[in-house]
């Protein structure tokens, strides 16, 4: 009687689960078959992109190459080839062709172009920081502290990885405007401070020797 019972539930069971897969069973079918389709497809595109960001590296480095073997005009055209590649190749592109315009005394586009990389949103916050430090050191020979200033204060945080070279370049740029107090508090601030570079600190120090000359201050302090 047993062997009946247990035939019946097998019997239930295996109607049950013809019932269930006719019923999902499609649909099962389905997913399986997109979950394949989309994970060849991933990998595709991974692919793809690896390729790109290669084929994009390859043009930087030609570009480079030709950039210092004094090519300007071939190094610029390979760099401008980069301005849809993925990844950060267009923002550091950018920027290499920044500095070869100063490196040819274009310093006005040079300006500009280092400009237009630090108000970029979309390029990282790092390259844009180094956008602006590098505008802040063309301005510092071409405009008024303030235009220095307007570029280099957002870096002068007490943990922000470039504030030693742009409280360096505040400091030259509020004496070249002979505001010698602001020039003295830019000062003060690298020398409070214990991560400022060697070289940068004593640059400073030329400096504050060269402002204690023109404005009397050393004869003051020593008491002649």
């Amino acid at each position: 009687m047993s062997d009946i019972f247990r035939e019946v539930d097998e019997d239930i069971r295996q109607e049950k689960y013809r019932r269930l897969w006719d019923r999902f069973g499609p649909w099962l079918i389905a997913v399986a078959v997109l979950i394949v389709v989309g994970t060849g497809g991933y990998r595709g595109w991974l692919h793809w992109q690896e390729t790109k960001s290669q084929a994009a590296g390859d043009t930087f480095f030609d570009a480079v190459r030709l950039s210092e073997a004094g090519d300007s005009a071939a190094a610029e055209a390979r760099f401008a080839e980069l301005a849809d590649a993925t990844g950060g190749y267009p923002a550091i592109a950018h920027l290499r062709k920044a500095a070869d315009l100063v490196r040819d005394e274009r310093t006005t586009e040079a300006l500009a172009a280092f400009d237009d990389i630090s108000r970029d949103s979309s390029v990282d916050a790092g390259l844009r920081d180094i956008a602006s430090l590098r505008a802040a050191y063309i301005a510092v020979d071409t405009e008024d502290y303030a235009a220095v200033a307007d570029r280099a204060e957002g870096l002068t945080g007490e943990n922000a990885p470039f504030r030693s070279a742009a409280r360096e370049i505040l400091a030259v740029a509020a004496w070249k405007a002979g505001d010698i107090e602001t020039a003295r508090t830019w000062i003060a601030a690298l020398n409070d401070d214990p991560a400022t570079p060697t070289d940068v600190a004593q640059r400073v120090s030329i400096l504050t020797q060269v402002i204690d000359g023109t404005t009397g201050t050393a004869k003051t302090e020593n008491g002649q």
